[in-house]
């Protein structure tokens, strides 16, 4: 029997069963690392099952898969690269580590002109990027910055002109400094974005707009023929993707607003994470039992979906910084080798903001069709000034729907019936600040890692983004690449043609 076959194969038994006959469920299913606490006792994982997905772990090889990614080998081979974003937090191949070390150095450099004032006043960060140029800087900026007083940072990515009118509306153009993030510096939308933010400035009497652009990139010298000076480019090493960036000069607006001992307690709890994930064993490694988690609702359970919920305001961006992470990264139909996977990859992933969300979508959780894993974030320390009600108010509920879910509630009425037995898995943080938010990002991004090593996937390529891009540079070009009847009435209809 393959161990696939091993883990497709796993008996299912309900959560209330599985609370019955194991006696330590809780202290067996229960992690405390880098001040979070993660409670996977309310889903199916089971002892049998562990033990079936660490016999997958081993055929699969993810130790060796784990080592290759911390020490700069070609974990990438569709493009031909190394996948060096725990560098940036200091694990990782020596050379690589003390090249993100420089490249911190230089961006610390930078902040600290800014700070001396060297481009005057400054009071604003227009930060302008798109995908991962974008979310991570603005779930940190978000999460971590509001009762920052520094300076006020506002974060660019649609194309839609709108966005770009909102940000700046209140902005002095005169204090002023243009951040733009981008890996190659080739990205339509950010180029677009940052030439009307260039227009902006000069229509304020700016004089030399390209003296305030930072450049945040991989490709240098695409930043200079742009025409950002040198001394106002970022570099970060072509080994560091996208959607796992926020820890290089991508996450530059985060520095400045927050402050850069901020940024270093992120990348500090980052790299708590990146040690637990290297050292522990597999049935005490949160990252290694939520991958196992995902792929039993996936690969055995059938679910499609999994929501994340945070309970705390200030996680609102979350689902949002995930669904690019794990959908970019794991939302593939090959194998590294090119052969079709044959079983379900990425879980879709959605979700909200408690409590919020109890009065939108749990109904169809409670009640619906539908088997959907749900995650809970919340934090044990409020972050607010208020009444220590509201905090307790959120917590309980929190807590209550992941009960609920599990335990149901009969009735005679199939209309108020509560079937019960949904999983559920919650993530407690000790408090919202800079290191347990580090930690938890880099749980995630580890947590991707193994559930691609799992299915022999690529997480580190996104081929699938570039055909519909394609399509419009030809559209913009005035290339007619056969398109549908449907696709050309579109365009004749907007276009007025």
């Amino acid at each position: 029997m393959s161990a696939w076959t091993s883990v497709e194969q796993l008996e299912a038994k309900t959560l209330k069963a599985l609370f019955a006959a194991e006696d330590d469920r809780l202290q067996r299913f229960t992690l405390e690392e880098a001040g979070i606490r993660f409670d996977f006792s309310k889903t199916h994982l089971s002892t049998q099952a562990i033990a079936a997905f660490e016999r997958l772990a081993e055929a699969r090889d993810l130790a060796g898969a784990r080592e290759a990614l911390f020490f700069g080998a070609e974990v990438n081979p569709t493009e031909g690269r190394a996948a060096e974003h725990s560098a940036e937090r200091g694990q990782g191949a020596p050379e690589s580590v003390a090249r993100s070390a420089s490249f911190h150095a230089r961006m610390r450099a930078l902040i600290d002109a800014i700070e001396a004032d060297a481009f005057g006043p400054i009071r604003h960060i227009l930060h302008i990027g798109i995908g991962g140029s974008a979310l991570g800087p603005d779930f940190l900026i978000d999460a971590l910055g509001r009762d920052a007083d520094r300076y006020e940072a506002k974060i660019v990515s649609n194309v839609d002109g709108s966005a770009l009118e909102e940000a700046v509306a209140g902005f002095d153009p005169h204090a002023t400094v243009i951040a733009v993030a981008s890996k190659t510096f080739t990205t339509m939308e950010t180029l677009l974005n940052t030439r009307s933010a260039l227009a902006w400035m000069e229509q304020g009497g700016v004089s030399d707009p390209y003296g305030r652009v930072i450049a945040l990139t991989a490709a240098p010298e695409k930043a200079v023929e742009f025409g950002v000076d040198e001394t106002r480019i970022l570099p970060f090493s072509e080994t560091v993707g996208g959607r796992y960036s926020l820890w290089s000069s991508i996450g530059f607006p985060a520095a400045l607003a927050l402050g850069w001992e901020a940024f270093e307690q992120l990348l500090e709890g980052a790299a708590a994470m990146d040690r637990h994930f290297r050292l522990a064993p597999l049935h005490r490694n949160a990252p290694v039992l939520a991958a196992f988690h995902d792929r039993y609702y996936a690969n055995v359970r059938k679910a499609q979906t999994r929501a994340v919920f945070a309970y705390d305001e200030r996680l609102r961006l979350l689902p949002s910084y995930l669904q690019q992470l794990e959908m970019e990264s794991n939302g593939k139909s090959v194998t590294l080798d090119g052969a079709p996977v044959g079983r379900e990859t990425s879980l879709i992933t959605w979700g909200g903001v408690g409590t919020d969300a109890q009065h939108a979508v749990f109904q169809l959780l409670h009640q619906g069709t539908h088997l959907v894993p749900v995650e809970f974030v919340a934090a044990v320390e409020p972050g607010h000034a208020l009444d220590d009600e509201h905090h307790r108010q959120l917590l309980i509920n929190c807590f209550a729907q992941g009960a609920a879910l599990m335990a149901g509630k009969g009735s005679d009425d199939p209309h108020r019936n509560y079937p019960g037995d949904r999983p559920s898995t919650t993530i407690l943080l000790d408090r919202v600040d800079p290191f347990t938010v580090g930690a938890l990002l880099a749980f995630y991004e580890q947590r991707t890692f193994v559930n691609a090593v799992l299915l022999g996937i690529n997480p580190f390529d996104q081929f699938g983004v570039e055909l519909g891009k394609a399509m419009a540079k030809a559209i913009d070009n005035g290339e007619d690449l056969g398109f549908d009847p449907s696709t050309k009435a579109l365009m004749a209809r907007a276009f007025d043609e």
